[in-house]
Protein backbone atom coordinates (compact mmCIF):
# COMPACT_ATOMS: atom_id res chain seq x y z
CA UNK A 1 0.00 0.00 0.00
CA UNK A 2 1.26 3.46 -0.89
CA UNK A 3 1.95 5.87 1.96
CA UNK A 4 1.12 9.48 0.99
CA UNK A 5 2.67 12.02 3.35
CA UNK A 6 2.49 15.81 3.18
CA UNK A 7 5.50 17.75 4.47
CA UNK A 8 3.87 20.91 5.75
CA UNK A 9 4.45 24.03 7.78
CA UNK A 10 3.05 27.42 6.82
CA UNK A 11 6.12 29.13 8.29
CA UNK A 12 8.95 29.52 5.82
CA UNK A 13 12.57 28.76 6.55
CA UNK A 14 11.99 25.79 8.85
CA UNK A 15 13.62 23.14 6.64
CA UNK A 16 10.45 21.88 4.99
CA UNK A 17 11.76 21.48 1.43
CA UNK A 18 15.15 20.33 2.72
CA UNK A 19 13.28 17.62 4.63
CA UNK A 20 11.11 16.64 1.66
CA UNK A 21 14.12 16.27 -0.65
CA UNK A 22 16.45 14.51 1.74
CA UNK A 23 13.87 12.28 3.41
CA UNK A 24 12.74 11.20 -0.05
CA UNK A 25 16.31 10.38 -1.04
CA UNK A 26 16.93 8.58 2.26
CA UNK A 27 13.81 6.44 1.83
CA UNK A 28 14.90 5.65 -1.73
CA UNK A 29 18.34 4.67 -0.38
CA UNK A 30 16.50 2.22 1.87
CA UNK A 31 14.96 0.57 -1.20
CA UNK A 32 11.59 2.33 -1.33
CA UNK A 33 10.14 3.60 -4.62
CA UNK A 34 9.54 7.26 -3.80
CA UNK A 35 7.68 10.03 -5.61
CA UNK A 36 8.30 13.61 -4.53
CA UNK A 37 5.56 16.01 -5.66
CA UNK A 38 6.63 19.66 -5.66
CA UNK A 39 3.47 21.52 -4.66
CA UNK A 40 5.17 24.91 -4.27
CA UNK A 41 5.26 27.45 -7.12
CA UNK A 42 8.78 28.43 -6.03
CA UNK A 43 9.88 25.02 -7.33
CA UNK A 44 12.65 24.62 -4.76
CA UNK A 45 12.17 20.87 -4.40
CA UNK A 46 12.57 20.60 -8.17
CA UNK A 47 15.67 22.78 -8.47
CA UNK A 48 17.12 21.10 -5.37
CA UNK A 49 17.10 17.86 -7.38
CA UNK A 50 18.57 19.55 -10.45
CA UNK A 51 15.26 19.73 -12.38
CA UNK A 52 13.96 22.97 -13.88
CA UNK A 53 10.96 23.07 -16.21
CA UNK A 54 9.56 26.00 -18.21
CA UNK A 55 6.61 24.30 -19.93
CA UNK A 56 3.47 24.49 -17.78
CA UNK A 57 2.26 21.14 -19.12
CA UNK A 58 5.52 19.54 -18.00
CA UNK A 59 4.86 20.50 -14.38
CA UNK A 60 2.35 19.87 -11.61
CA UNK A 61 0.24 22.73 -12.98
CA UNK A 62 -0.43 20.88 -16.23
CA UNK A 63 -1.19 17.66 -14.37
CA UNK A 64 -3.71 19.44 -12.11
CA UNK A 65 -5.44 21.61 -14.67
CA UNK A 66 -5.25 19.66 -17.92
CA UNK A 67 -5.61 16.10 -19.11
CA UNK A 68 -1.90 15.43 -19.47
CA UNK A 69 0.16 12.45 -18.34
CA UNK A 70 2.11 13.05 -15.13
CA UNK A 71 5.47 14.53 -16.21
CA UNK A 72 7.68 12.45 -13.94
CA UNK A 73 11.46 12.81 -13.79
CA UNK A 74 13.99 10.37 -12.35
CA UNK A 75 16.96 12.63 -11.58
CA UNK A 76 19.40 9.93 -10.42
CA UNK A 77 19.74 6.43 -11.85
CA UNK A 78 21.16 5.10 -8.60
CA UNK A 79 18.05 6.03 -6.59
CA UNK A 80 14.43 4.87 -7.10
CA UNK A 81 13.31 8.47 -6.62
CA UNK A 82 10.95 10.27 -9.00
CA UNK A 83 9.89 13.91 -9.09
CA UNK A 84 6.72 15.63 -10.26
CA UNK A 85 8.15 19.15 -10.67
CA UNK A 86 6.70 22.61 -10.22
CA UNK A 87 7.48 26.02 -11.66
CA UNK A 88 6.00 29.53 -11.18
CA UNK A 89 2.95 28.73 -13.35
CA UNK A 90 1.65 26.77 -10.36
CA UNK A 91 0.87 30.08 -8.63
CA UNK A 92 -2.03 30.53 -11.07
CA UNK A 93 -3.51 27.22 -9.97
CA UNK A 94 -4.40 28.68 -6.57
CA UNK A 95 -6.81 31.15 -8.22
CA UNK A 96 -8.16 28.60 -10.68
CA UNK A 97 -8.80 26.01 -7.98
CA UNK A 98 -10.68 28.59 -5.93
CA UNK A 99 -12.98 29.28 -8.88
CA UNK A 100 -14.09 25.67 -9.36
CA UNK A 101 -16.29 23.49 -7.23
CA UNK A 102 -14.39 20.86 -5.28
CA UNK A 103 -11.14 22.72 -5.82
CA UNK A 104 -9.82 21.49 -2.48
CA UNK A 105 -9.63 17.85 -3.61
CA UNK A 106 -8.33 18.06 -7.19
CA UNK A 107 -4.91 16.68 -6.25
CA UNK A 108 -6.49 13.84 -4.24
CA UNK A 109 -8.48 12.75 -7.29
CA UNK A 110 -5.44 12.96 -9.56
CA UNK A 111 -3.34 10.95 -7.10
CA UNK A 112 -5.72 7.97 -7.07
CA UNK A 113 -4.02 6.34 -10.04
CA UNK A 114 -0.59 7.93 -9.77
CA UNK A 115 0.24 6.78 -6.25
CA UNK A 116 -0.13 3.05 -6.92
CA UNK A 117 3.32 2.86 -8.59
CA UNK A 118 5.20 3.95 -5.46
CA UNK A 119 5.80 2.87 -1.88
CA UNK A 120 5.94 6.46 -0.62
CA UNK A 121 4.62 9.73 -2.03
CA UNK A 122 5.90 12.93 -0.41
CA UNK A 123 4.03 16.18 -1.03
CA UNK A 124 6.22 19.26 -0.48
CA UNK A 125 3.72 21.97 0.51
CA UNK A 126 4.08 25.74 0.07
CA UNK A 127 4.89 27.89 3.12
CA UNK A 128 1.25 28.94 3.50
CA UNK A 129 -2.18 27.52 4.29
CA UNK A 130 -3.62 28.32 0.87
CA UNK A 131 -5.44 26.00 -1.53
CA UNK A 132 -2.30 24.20 -2.69
CA UNK A 133 -1.52 23.20 0.88
CA UNK A 134 -5.17 22.29 1.48
CA UNK A 135 -5.06 20.11 -1.66
CA UNK A 136 -1.96 18.38 -0.36
CA UNK A 137 -3.52 17.71 3.04
CA UNK A 138 -6.69 16.38 1.38
CA UNK A 139 -4.58 14.03 -0.76
CA UNK A 140 -2.35 12.80 2.08
CA UNK A 141 -2.80 10.05 4.62
CA UNK A 142 -0.45 11.74 7.07
CA UNK A 143 1.45 14.96 7.75
CA UNK A 144 5.09 15.40 8.70
CA UNK A 145 5.71 18.80 10.31
CA UNK A 146 9.28 20.17 10.29
CA UNK A 147 9.73 22.55 13.23
CA UNK A 148 12.76 24.78 13.60
CA UNK A 149 14.34 24.82 17.05
CA UNK A 150 13.46 28.45 17.73
CA UNK A 151 10.67 29.97 19.81
CA UNK A 152 9.17 31.86 16.85
CA UNK A 153 8.67 28.56 15.02
CA UNK A 154 6.18 27.49 17.70
CA UNK A 155 3.85 30.42 17.03
CA UNK A 156 2.29 29.09 13.83
CA UNK A 157 2.06 25.47 14.92
CA UNK A 158 -1.31 25.93 16.62
CA UNK A 159 -2.78 27.35 13.40
CA UNK A 160 -1.45 24.45 11.36
CA UNK A 161 -2.84 21.89 13.81
CA UNK A 162 -6.23 23.62 13.67
CA UNK A 163 -6.14 23.53 9.86
CA UNK A 164 -5.39 19.81 9.95
CA UNK A 165 -8.31 19.30 12.34
CA UNK A 166 -10.70 21.14 10.00
CA UNK A 167 -9.53 19.18 6.97
CA UNK A 168 -10.09 15.93 8.89
CA UNK A 169 -13.62 17.02 9.73
CA UNK A 170 -14.59 18.19 6.24
CA UNK A 171 -12.62 16.30 3.57
CA UNK A 172 -10.11 13.77 4.83
CA UNK A 173 -11.11 11.96 8.05
CA UNK A 174 -8.19 9.53 7.73
CA UNK A 175 -5.55 12.30 7.90
CA UNK A 176 -3.18 11.95 10.85
CA UNK A 177 -0.04 13.64 12.10
CA UNK A 178 2.86 11.35 11.26
CA UNK A 179 5.18 13.32 13.47
CA UNK A 180 6.92 16.59 14.20
CA UNK A 181 10.61 16.62 13.28
CA UNK A 182 12.89 19.16 14.94
CA UNK A 183 15.18 20.82 12.40
CA UNK A 184 18.21 23.15 12.42
CA UNK A 185 19.25 21.79 15.81
CA UNK A 186 22.56 23.14 17.11
CA UNK A 187 23.85 21.04 20.01
CA UNK A 188 26.11 23.90 21.12
CA UNK A 189 23.17 26.28 21.51
CA UNK A 190 21.37 26.16 24.86
CA UNK A 191 18.28 27.76 23.32
CA UNK A 192 17.89 24.84 20.89
CA UNK A 193 17.96 22.41 23.81
CA UNK A 194 15.39 24.50 25.70
CA UNK A 195 13.04 24.66 22.70
CA UNK A 196 13.38 20.93 22.04
CA UNK A 197 12.60 20.16 25.68
CA UNK A 198 9.56 22.45 25.67
CA UNK A 199 8.21 21.05 22.40
CA UNK A 200 8.54 17.48 23.69
CA UNK A 201 6.86 18.48 26.96
CA UNK A 202 3.83 19.96 25.20
CA UNK A 203 3.53 17.58 22.23
CA UNK A 204 4.84 14.34 23.69
CA UNK A 205 5.04 11.34 21.37
CA UNK A 206 4.12 13.44 18.35
CA UNK A 207 7.73 14.67 18.32
CA UNK A 208 10.05 12.25 16.53
CA UNK A 209 13.28 11.15 18.19
CA UNK A 210 15.53 12.07 15.27
CA UNK A 211 16.97 15.59 15.34
CA UNK A 212 18.04 17.27 12.09
CA UNK A 213 21.18 19.32 12.79
CA UNK A 214 22.39 22.57 11.34
CA UNK A 215 24.87 21.31 8.79
CA UNK A 216 26.95 23.02 6.12
CA UNK A 217 26.51 20.11 3.71
CA UNK A 218 22.72 20.40 3.94
CA UNK A 219 23.02 24.07 2.97
CA UNK A 220 25.39 23.37 0.08
CA UNK A 221 23.74 20.42 -1.66
CA UNK A 222 20.74 22.25 -3.27
CA UNK A 223 23.09 24.43 -5.32
CA UNK A 224 24.54 21.21 -6.76
CA UNK A 225 21.11 19.72 -7.46
CA UNK A 226 21.78 16.77 -5.18
CA UNK A 227 20.27 15.34 -2.01
CA UNK A 228 22.73 15.25 0.84
CA UNK A 229 22.98 11.45 0.74
CA UNK A 230 24.57 11.74 -2.73
CA UNK A 231 26.46 14.98 -2.05
CA UNK A 232 28.16 13.77 1.14
CA UNK A 233 26.81 10.53 2.56
CA UNK A 234 29.11 10.72 5.58
CA UNK A 235 27.96 14.18 6.67
CA UNK A 236 25.92 14.77 9.81
CA UNK A 237 22.98 15.89 7.65
CA UNK A 238 22.98 12.69 5.58
CA UNK A 239 23.20 10.51 8.68
CA UNK A 240 20.31 12.41 10.28
CA UNK A 241 17.96 11.99 7.29
CA UNK A 242 18.82 8.31 6.98
CA UNK A 243 18.01 7.97 10.68
CA UNK A 244 14.72 9.83 10.14
CA UNK A 245 13.82 7.48 7.29
CA UNK A 246 14.61 4.48 9.49
CA UNK A 247 12.52 5.88 12.36
CA UNK A 248 9.52 6.46 10.10
CA UNK A 249 9.81 3.03 8.51
CA UNK A 250 10.15 1.35 11.90
CA UNK A 251 7.13 3.09 13.42
CA UNK A 252 5.10 2.48 10.25
CA UNK A 253 5.82 -1.24 10.36
CA UNK A 254 4.99 -1.41 14.06
CA UNK A 255 1.64 0.28 13.43
CA UNK A 256 2.28 3.28 15.66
Amino acid sequence: MTSVMAVANQKGGVGKTTTAINLGAALAARGKRVLLVDCDAQGNASSGLGVRVTDADASLYGFLQREVDPPLHRPFEQLPLWLLPANPTLAAAEWELAAQGGGETVLARKMESLGRDFHVVLLDCPPSLGLLTVNSLCAAQSVLIPLQCEYFAMEGLTLLLETIRKIKMRWNPALRIRGIVLTMFDRRNNLCHQVATEVRHHLGDRVLKTLIPRNVRLSECPSHGLPVTLYDRNSAGARAYLALADELLETESSGE
